[in-house]
């Protein structure tokens, strides 16, 4: 409100309610009761105030005593704040304490503002402590005040009004005031300018305890059950006249425990006896309902009505924009008004920031028993509006949630979360009620709350069971939505019940050939496929599609969804050439139907792509992914996920294709969109620490792959948990650094763990299970234990051959590492066979220019060459080569391996002049490729010292060119 100070006398205030305020401490008040008569002409009727212990407001006592000293004329200042909120005690603390340090010598005049007349309190303290007695002749109250002032002996003084509640009449009597007055005003209004008004706020916790301590006079008791006390305090919203009131009650009642006055408060809530009843030594004579009734009692109808709607948020910051929703046919200005003018006026609410608003706990618990009393019509409105707005929020809430949608949505989650604790019967018929737990998953989700979003969900499946039934497509739909949070976090038991449960709802109540059935068809065959049960997904897939294509048509987007998920599964089994036709079938269907600039086309172009690159067609790979890339920028942003997952599939062609320099960058690239956008925490953000790491690891940069690789495997502990797939993972990766550093000691453990945890979460026969016991034999063999490496290498083949096929290129790696083994062993008879296996394998599922085919090339040659075979090595180590050169490229790492290969052939057979040109050219792709100090360049310089040593002692050193590097090696090993 405006306040016009005319005469320079200025006002500060401190706002509080009647007999209602109270600072902390224990009391032993006989009110309203005079103290003595002051010795030495300090005159004051203060009421008598026995507290034995004063806590938490030394601040506020400071600011009062500074906000009534600093001006040249009558200083008036306020203490605000809520009904109970202490205000009345700390007035009366600043009082009791200045009138012992006697700085008001002109006295200290205590007046009830709510109970009397200002004017009248004046007059009554000036006849009765001073002796001045206004004359008759005076005909107002006014003029007797201003009379009685100008006569006022000694200076400061000192005019304390307790729980003022109407500026209008206070005002005349304060405008007359010279400079020896300071008036204190307690209010639950907002009077007077910012800088003169104290806002006093409840208690912090400490004080709150120390409080109940003295309260109870049993310090030990509260410390005894500590935790319940924090409770307790909190339940209260650390508001002194609740403390007190709960406190005293306590000290009453000596075998009642924290837990047990807890118990009662949450039964009764503000009904509570320990809530109601006063002692007559407090200060305070009300109890807190009553307190609030004051305020409630001043209240118009519409602020009221406010009120009430508060009371249904939940206990934490209100955003503004969500009341405005729910009040949307209210006129914005009045809406604001009545929040302003009444709510925030009266201290019945607290602006927390810019747009966001809180309630204190016992005030909201009073705005909800009104709004159940009082207001029930109305709570028939707003509690649908409620629920309603908060479900409009959770479905703003997307399946991959981001740092910016959390920091959107965050402040409306207490809210949401409400709605669904006890709203979801508010929603209307046409709202699915399964959208709050949702939301609320989602957002648990993208903090890797699992508890919290398993609760959500099976609180979901719970709620629809209850309101809509067990059969209906919601509640199929809710657990679905289980079984899939199951799935990610490699829950396949538990995740399988679910889908089927859910399709079998969706059958019933919707038909075979819905084309929900079919997306549930989809979600179960994507479960198999995760587990490795390939042969029972793909009839499960082939059937999804097959409803698509009859209920929506060959044409439509939701087809072609289709067609990749089981292009997918023909992918995975190594069908390459049955997933490229579907692939391509989808990416015409999306360019058709959605356009050739959709983030979906982007999608099937990676997908094709990704193909692609897995069978070697690196050429056809690049432009597609290049293309998948822009449109991603252009359709969803530089900073979209979506793009942060192009740069990763174009950075994994560059590294297959040893263009590491270009590929560093878009991991990088990636990398930061995933710490930008969902956390330096994320699982996503692991992925691509860990996809940098292998890029370093490739190039020999070991010191700096290794804190990458740690860091993601932490973020999957942390976030995933240690049992989940993704942490086995990352111990692979992290064992496999060690391997190549040649650290196998600190290698063996994590392999064992990930090998463990693969075997408990995805079972003895899954795909990656055979992976770990392949990565584990690979580390006997490197450390000569043999006869524990064969076992495990043999399990492998078994699991891939039953599992993915015995034409399937996993399964050529599994019979490859066995050849190696037995190669090492001196087995040549056992390893050939194997070999020529693996090599057929692979030309037939890869081709006969795939990567993977020269690596088979190149380990049958060198079988050959160990039994002496030269003439059948080499043309297998010259078709490797030209694999290499052509596919990857002339300098690319594999090509100098190869180059390595050949030369070491013909220095067996010595053909020096043939074999030195290969090692030079070697020499400078790896010294070109990779550091200095990575082990392939330590090898091929020992390997290229060796031969020109041999070359010198068997008397050919004539033969070598005169190439500066060959002259300066063969120099240092003549001298």
């Amino acid at each position: 409100m405006q306040q016009k100070n005319e005469n320079s006398t200025g006002y500060q205030t401190q706002t509080g309610d009647n007999n209602t305020n109270f600072f902390g401490g224990e009391h032993h008040h006989i009110y309203p009761q005079t103290s003595p008569p002051q010795p030495l002409g300090t005159p004051d009727n203060l009421p008598l105030s026995d507290v034995a212990k004063f806590v938490g407001r030394e601040e506020a006592l400071a600011t009062v005593h500074q906000n009534l000293q600093a001006a040249q004329t009558a200083v008036i200042s306020s203490v605000s704040g809520m009904g109970g909120v202490g205000k009345t005690e700390l007035a009366l603390q600043y009082a009791c304490r200045h009138r012992t340090e006697q700085t008001y010598p002109g006295g200290i005049c205590w007046i009830n503002a709510r109970a009397q007349n200002v004017g009248i309190g004046i007059l009554d303290f000036a006849r009765v402590q001073l002796g001045l007695q206004a004359p008759d002749f005076l005909n107002t109250v006014a003029e007797q005040v201003q009379w009685v002032c100008q006569r006022w002996q000694g200076e400061p003084i000192l005019i304390i009004l307790d729980d003022a509640i109407d500026e209008a009449a206070v005002r005349p009597y304060l405008d007359g005031l010279d400079a020896r007055f300071r008036v204190l005003v307690t209010t639950r209004l907002k009077l007077g300018r910012e800088g003169t008004r104290l806002e006093l706020e409840v208690l912090k916790e400490a004080d709150a305890l120390e409080l109940l301590r003295a309260l109870v006079n049993e310090p030990a008791r509260i410390d005894g059950q500590l935790e319940d006390a924090k409770r307790l305090c909190e339940w209260l919203g650390y508001l002194p006249l609740g403390l007190e009131l709960v406190g005293r009650y306590l000290a009453r009642k000596q075998d009642l425990s924290l837990a047990e006055m807890l118990e009662r408060l949450e039964a009764k809530r503000l009904a509570a006896r320990a809530l109601v009843e006063t002692n007559e030594d407090m200060t305070a004579k009300l109890g807190v309902a009553a307190a609030f009734e004051l305020s409630w009692q001043e209240l118009p109808q519409a602020a009221r009505v406010l009120s009430g709607l508060l009371s249904i948020f939940a206990l934490a910051p209100i955003p503004w924009a969500l009341v405005e929703g729910c009040l949307s046919d209210w006129d914005e200005e009045e809406l604001e008004d009545c929040r302003d003018d009444e709510l925030l006026g009266r201290s019945l609410l607290s602006r927390e920031k810019q747009g966001t608003y809180l309630l204190h706990s016992l005030i909201r618990e009073f705005f909800a028993v009104k709004l159940k009393d009082e207001l029930s019509e109305v709570a028939e409105g707003l509690k649908p509006k409620f629920a309603g707005v908060l479900t409009e929020v959770a479905k703003t809430i997307p399946q991959t949630v981001t740092l910016s949608d959390i920091e959107r949505v965050e402040e409306a989650l207490p809210h949401l979360q409400e709605v669904a604790d006890k709203l979801t019967s508010w929603l209307d018929d046409n709202t699915d009620i399964t959208w709050p737990f949702i939301g609320l998953a989602r957002m648990a989700e993208a903090q890797s709350r699992w508890l919290d979003a398993e609760h959500w969900l099976k609180t979901c499946r719970d709620t629809t069971e209850r309101q809509l039934g067990t059969e209906h497509p919601d509640t199929a739909k809710s657990l679905n939505n289980l079984a899939l949070l199951y799935k990610s976090t490699g829950k396949y038991a538990e995740a399988e019940p679910l889908y089927q449960r859910a399709l079998g709802i969706y059958e019933r109540q919707l038909g075979a050939e819905h084309p929900y059935t079919a997306t549930n068809i989809e979600n179960l065959a994507g479960l198999y496929d995760s587990m490795g049960r390939y042969a029972e997904a793909e009839p499960m897939l082939q059937r999804a599609l097959g409803i698509k294509e009859r209920q929506l048509g060959l044409e439509h987007p939701d087809t072609a969804s289709s067609l990749n998920s089981l292009a997918g599964l023909y992918k995975s089994t190594g069908r390459y050439g049955e997933a490229e036709p579907l692939l391509q079938r989808a990416l015409g269907i999306r360019e058709r139907q959605l356009g050739a600039e959709h983030p979906s086309t982007a999608l099937s172009l990676n997908n094709l792509a990704e193909l692609y690159r897995a069978t070697g067609r690196y050429g056809e790979a690049e432009p597609l992914l290049q293309r998948a890339l822009g449109i991603r920028e252009r359709q969803l942003g530089a900073e979209h996920l979506d793009t942060a997952s192009s740069f990763n599939n174009l950075a994994a062609l560059y590294s297959s294709t040893g263009k590491y320099a270009e590929a560093e960058p878009l991991y990088q690239r990636a990398l930061g969109i995933h710490e930008r956008q969902l956390g330096a925490e994320h699982p996503s953000t692991a992925s691509s620490l860990n996809n940098l790491a292998l890029l370093y690891q490739a190039t020999g940069r070991y010191a700096e792959a290794e804190p990458l690789l740690q860091h993601a495997l932490g973020i999957r502990e942390r976030r995933l948990g240690a049992e989940h797939p993704a942490t086995a993972a990352s111990l692979d990766s992290l064992a496999a650094l060690y391997g190549s550093t040649g650290r196998y000691g600190e290698a063996e453990p994590l392999l064992q763990r990930a090998l463990g945890i693969k075997e408990r979460q995805l079972g003895l026969e899954h795909p990656d299970t055979a992976s770990s016991l392949n990565s584990l034999a690979g580390l006997y063999k490197s450390t000569g234990r043999y006869g524990e490496a064969e076992p495990l290498l043999q399990r492998a083949l078994g699991i891939r051959e039953r599992q993915l096929g015995a034409e399937h290129p996993y399964t050529a790696s599994s019979l490859n590492s066995l050849a190696e083994l037995y190669s090492s062993t001196g087995k040549y008879a056992e390893a050939e066979p194997l070999y020529l296996r693996a090599l057929g394998i692979r030309e037939r599922q890869l081709g006969a220019e795939h990567p993977s085919t020269a690596s088979s090339l190149n380990n049958l040659a060198l079988l050959y060459e160990s039994t002496g075979r030269y003439a059948e090595a080499e043309p297998l180590y010259l078709r490797a080569l030209g694999i290499s050169e052509r596919q990857l490229g002339a300098e690319h790492p594999s090509t100098a391996s190869s180059l390595n290969n050949l030369a070491q052939l013909y220095r067996a057979a010595g053909r020096y002049a043939e074999a030195e040109p290969l090692y030079l050219r070697m020499l400078k792709i790896f010294t070109h490729c990779l550091p200095e100090n990575h082990p392939y360049i330590k090898t091929a310089w020992r390997n290229f010292i060796y031969f020109i040593r041999q070359a010198v002692q068997q008397g050919r050193a004539g033969e070598l060119s005169a190439h500066p590097v060959t002259q300066a090696i063969l120099q240092q090993v003549q001298s």
